[in-house]
């Protein structure tokens, strides 16, 4: 074999041998990639999980107070006022676990404030001192942090101003 054959071999020989480590390379890494990509999946999961804990667990003690609601209105016997407090008793775990994720009801107030309420009726009135005041409260307002959450729904009064 001569010198020219030799060299090509000795390159073809080198040139397998760094196609073989590039391909293991190539292996290792996407290994490495898919170890990274599972870790942070992983990671993902975990802190969803920690961020929805505390809401759960504050859920699953209001399921315990529903269950115990439950087992009085069974051993009460249809005493109502026993009902009425038992109910009470519930709405106020719920605004418990509320008040724990920072949501407060709205303030009651007077006159309609379209950042806070939603009106969705409109009552005419003939005292021009009633015009804007709300009338009725069908569904309750809450605010977390000072933003709104949920608008109040409310019955407001317009004065007529002189319509025929």
């Amino acid at each position: 074999m001569s010198d020219h054959e030799s060299l090509v071999a000795e390159i073809a020989s080198l040139k397998a041998m760094l196609e073989d480590e590039r391909a293991r390379s190539e292996r290792v890494r996407e290994k490495a990639f898919d170890t990274l990509y599972e870790e942070l999946k992983q990671y993902k999961e975990d802190a969803l999980f920690q961020a929805e804990k505390p809401l759960l667990l504050d859920l699953l003690l209001f399921y315990d107070s529903m269950l115990w609601f439950h087992k009085s209105l069974a051993e009460s016997g249809g005493d109502a006022e026993a009902q009425v407090d038992g109910f009470q008793y519930l709405l106020d775990e719920l605004i418990e676990v509320l008040y724990r994720r920072d949501v407060h009801p709205t303030e009651s107030a007077d006159f309609f404030d379209k950042s806070k309420h939603k009106a969705v009726k409109v009552v005419d009135v003939e005292d021009r001192d009633g015009d804007q005041r709300i009338a009725q409260v069908l569904k309750r307002g809450f605010q977390r942090s000072g933003k709104v959450l949920r608008p109040e729904e409310v019955v407001i009064q317009r004065w007529k101003g002189g319509k025929n």
